[in-house]
């Protein structure tokens, strides 16, 4: 198994020399490093532990100027070992890495106090007992420490002994999280194309995989894990992926990304740990990954912000990064995200009652707080916030608080109602018109809801299943009734159903409650009337011609004509050639 694990300290403490001398590779690899004395940029070097894992170092710069770099090394790592020089002592930077480190919640370190060769016994003690107080007061917490001199290779047993303890100290990662690389190098290998390395916290990245970064879908052609080439790598590891597609524009700070799995969030909600909210800056950088981004910040309670990104990120609830202050050197706050889909402040008094909602949030995933804050909230939105899905769907992706469902069950039944009292001619409520009373995104959600009701051609009933005329209609519609009881088959037409009143809507809900027979637009007989039309029909003994069957009828063509057709098509009669039907024998 492989561990990974980050240097820290002041410029110049041996945190490379340490490094060298444990693994026997030169972590300070451009000429420019190696000229100067430090490191300017990431190094990474590797050996094996006595108990036959392996060990991969991070070995990050310390010059003051170089603080960013380090970020990008620390901030994906889950151990650090922390070196302070016995001849020096603790220094600034010695002071501002372990901010870094507290503002990150790094909760697993080794104290090495070099140099152990340079300084006599007291003042190594004084210095190891001073630094172990300054790590205890942070995240870190009390910490084993191992005095060596990197030059001599003095103590060097010892520090093996002690970082294979602190690796078995580690949590177990997850290798079937979803594949979130921080990039922190990019380059190109003549014949391969783009490599791009990072400390894979998380997941398996596997040769073929397809992965997304900047907006393009790569595919993954090649995977090398200290300097070994493998078909497949799982956390922890420092990977190298050798991409093939449009990669041109990926570097540090970007992720490769589970695609369709994160959500990018450019406003996110986050709590402080440092500086209260009142007292940051408005314009600070926000340290996440190896991704430095400008924010915007915007206090909302003691210890709560909303950060308004530059550039957006691919962050979960729960994600620990740190905010840190360029021009005065310091790392104010570190944050853990509480929201990365925070709603946008849209009235009066907002802000404050949003301070009061992420007081009682813990930044720890909680699927069915976060079911219960947004009412109604996709499966897969949820499970890209970082949250665990607490409970199945109500319909389709739809996932939505027990409270919230019950209400919108009560508020779906009343708007039934409501609209069949308000339209008694027509009292089945649309099931898009349900969905906007109700203001939900999607009518699947009216769908499920409205189990139990009665559903008919994409209308809702409660109590009413049926039209209802109005005594008006119901009046209009007994004249026609009167005028078809003397004269079965003589249809009123257009001025008789204006004189009467009879709309067109008005006749099809005639035609729903049975008191008409709607045989065509305009054209209602009495129920019935089809069959009775049949079996005068049959009377004829044969084929008949469409002048016959008005004969027989005793009617108009008007009425004649989609007659025969609609007994055409309801199987009393069928064509015999383009002149003649002849009847089926289809009884009522």
């Amino acid at each position: 198994m492989t561990h990974v694990v980050a240097t820290a300290g002041h410029v110049d403490h041996g945190k490379s020399t340490l490094v060298r001398a444990l693994t026997g590779m030169e972590p300070d690899r451009l000429e420019e490093e190696r000229r100067r004395g430090l490191t300017i940029d990431l190094g990474f070097a590797w050996t094996a532990l006595p108990g036959g894992d392996r060990i991969a170092f991070v070995d990050v710069p310390g010059h003051e100027r170089l603080v960013t770099t380090m970020l990008a090394g620390v901030g994906p790592v889950p151990a650090v070992m922390f070196v302070v020089a016995a001849d020096q002592g603790w220094q600034r930077q010695s002071e501002e890495h372990l901010a870094v480190l507290d503002a990150l919640g790094v909760r697993h370190g080794l104290l090495v106090v070099t140099r152990r060769d340079l300084a006599d016994a007291a003042a190594a003690d004084r210095v190891r007992e001073e630094a172990l107080a300054h790590l205890a007061d942070t995240s870190l917490g009390r910490v084993e420490a191992v005095m060596v001199s990197g030059a001599t290779g003095d103590g060097l047993d010892e520090l093996r002994a002690a970082l294979e303890r602190l690796t078995r100290s580690l949590p177990e990662p997850d290798r079937d999280a979803d594949v979130r690389l921080w990039i922190d190098r990019v380059f190109t290998v003549r014949g391969r194309g783009t490599v791009v390395t990072g400390t894979l916290g998380a997941g398996t990245i596997s040769v073929g995989d397809r992965l997304a970064a900047g907006g393009a879908l790569l595919r993954v052609r090649g995977l090398e894990s200290l300097k070994e080439d493998l078909r497949e790598v799982g956390a922890v590891a420092r990977v190298a992926v050798n991409l093939h597609g449009s990669a041109e524009d990926i570097g540090r700070g970007d992720a490769l990304l589970a695609p369709g799995r994160w959500l990018t969030a450019d406003v996110v909600d986050v709590r402080l740990r440092g500086d209260a909210a009142s007292g940051l800056p408005r314009e600070l950088t926000l340290h996440a990954g190896t991704a430095a981004v400008p924010v915007h910040v915007r206090p909302l309670g003691d210890d709560t912000a909303r950060l308004s990104l530059r550039r957006p990120l691919p962050l979960r609830v729960g994600d620990v990064a740190l905010l840190r202050d360029p021009g005065r050197h310091r790392v104010p706050a570190g944050v853990t995200v509480l929201d990365v889909r925070p709603e946008p402040f849209a009235r009066r008094g907002a802000a404050a009652a949003r301070a009061r909602v992420l007081a009682a949030m813990t930044g720890r995933p909680d699927g069915a707080g976060e079911v219960r804050r947004r009412g109604l909230i996709r499966r897969s939105d949820l499970v890209a916030m970082g949250v665990p899905v607490p409970f199945e769907p109500v319909a389709g992706e739809w996932l939505a608080d027990p409270a919230l469902w019950k209400d919108l069950r009560g508020r779906l039944a009343a708007a039934v109602e409501e609209h069949a009292a308000a339209n008694p001619a027509d009292p089945g409520l649309p099931a898009d018109a349900a969905r906007r009373a109700l203001g939900l995104p999607d009518r699947a959600l009216v769908d499920a809801l409205a189990e139990g009701l009665r559903r008919r051609d994409g209308r809702i009933y409660g109590r009413a299943t049926a039209p209802e005329l109005p005594p008006p209609v119901r009046e209009a519609v007994d004249a026609v009734r009167r005028d078809l009881a003397a004269a079965p088959f003589q249809a009123p037409d257009a001025n008789r159903l204006a004189e009467l009143g009879l709309t067109p809507r008005m006749l099809a809900v005639a035609a729903a409650t049975g008191a008409l027979l709607k045989v065509a637009d305009g054209v209602v007989l009495l129920p019935g009337d089809d069959a009775r039309a049949a079996g005068l029909l049959a009377g004829l003994g044969g084929p008949f011609t469409l002048s016959e069957a008005r004969r027989a009828l005793g009617t108009t063509r008007r009425v004649a004509v989609p007659l025969l057709e609609y007994l055409d098509d309801r199987g009393y009669t069928v064509r015999v050639d383009d002149l003649r039907r002849r009847c089926t024998g289809r009884k009522q």
